[in-house]
C-alpha cells in the first residue's frame, strides 16, 4: 500500500522542511513568471463593417490592410483656446505613414469595444491625456498607401479640447506641435508629401466641417 510520509514535529529538520518547501514554491513562481513573459502577446483584431457601417466580422489588423478590407476606425482632433489644432508626428517605428504628420491621435476600436472607448485608450496610449470627446462627423476613404498596405476605413472623427497636460508615448509619437486651421490647410497645399493621407482627406472633402467645430469649440472655451 502506497501513501505519503509527512514529516511532523519539531525541531531544525522540520524547519528544512519548511525551507525547502518555500524554496521550491518560489522557483515553481518564477518560472511560471518567465514562461508568461516569454508568451507573445496577442494579435490586435479591428472590426470588419460593410458599406453600411453594419459590423460583419473581425480581422487581423496587420493582414486587413494587407487585404485592403473595409474595418472601423476613429480619428480625433484636439483644439486649444487660440484654435490651434495638435498635430502629432507619428513615430518612424509605426507599421506605416511613420513619420508623417496627423491630427492628434487615430486607431481602431477593438471587436465588442465602443468607438468612443477606444477613442480615449488611445488618446492615452498616444499622448497620455484625457480629453471630453464629441463624435463631429463620420466619413470612408480608400488609398493604397506607399508601403504596399491599404487604408479603407469608415471613421468616426471626434473632436475635444488640448488638455493642458499630456506626455507623449516616443514608441507612438516622435513630435507634437500646434497650427491654426488656415495655416495647417496652407501647409498642406505646399507640402501635400508631410502629412498623412486621412488628415489631407479631412480637410479637402470636410473643410467645413472641421472649421465650424473648431470654431465652436473656441466659443465655448472647452
Amino acid at each position: 500500500m502506497g501513501f505519503f510520509r509527512i514529516r511532523l514535529g519539531h525541531g531544525r529538520g522540520n524547519e528544512k522542511t519548511k525551507i525547502d518547501e518555500t524554496a521550491r514554491r518560489q522557483t515553481n513562481i518564477t518560472v511560471l513568471k518567465n514562461q508568461r513573459d516569454k508568451i507573445p502577446p496577442a494579435p490586435e483584431e479591428v472590426i470588419l463593417v460593410n458599406a453600411q457601417n453594419c459590423a460583419k466580422g473581425r480581422g487581423e489588423k496587420q493582414a486587413v490592410h494587407v487585404n485592403g478590407q473595409l474595418h472601423r476606425a476613429f480619428s480625433i482632433f484636439l483644439v486649444d483656446a487660440r484654435g490651434q489644432l495638435l498635430l502629432q508626428r507619428r513615430s518612424l517605428a509605426k507599421y506605416h505613414s511613420g513619420g508623417l504628420w496627423a491630427n492628434a491621435c487615430c486607431g481602431h476600436p477593438r471587436p465588442g469595444e465602443y468607438t468612443l472607448t477606444a477613442a480615449h485608450r488611445r488618446l492615452h496610449e498616444e499622448l497620455g491625456a484625457t480629453a471630453t470627446l464629441t463624435c463631429g462627423f463620420q466619413t470612408r476613404y480608400r488609398t493604397q498607401l506607399p508601403d504596399g498596405l491599404v487604408e479603407n476605413e469608415f471613421v468616426y472623427v471626434y473632436f475635444g479640447p488640448t488638455p493642458a497636460t499630456f506626455t507623449p508615448n516616443p514608441a507612438e509619437v516622435s513630435e507634437v506641435t500646434s497650427m491654426t486651421l488656415a495655416d495647417l490647410r496652407a501647409d498642406l497645399r505646399h507640402q501635400p508629401q508631410r502629412y498623412a493621407y486621412w488628415l489631407r482627406h479631412y480637410l479637402k472633402n470636410h473643410a467645413a466641417d472641421v472649421k465650424e467645430i473648431v470654431a465652436s469649440l473656441v466659443r465655448s472655451g472647452r
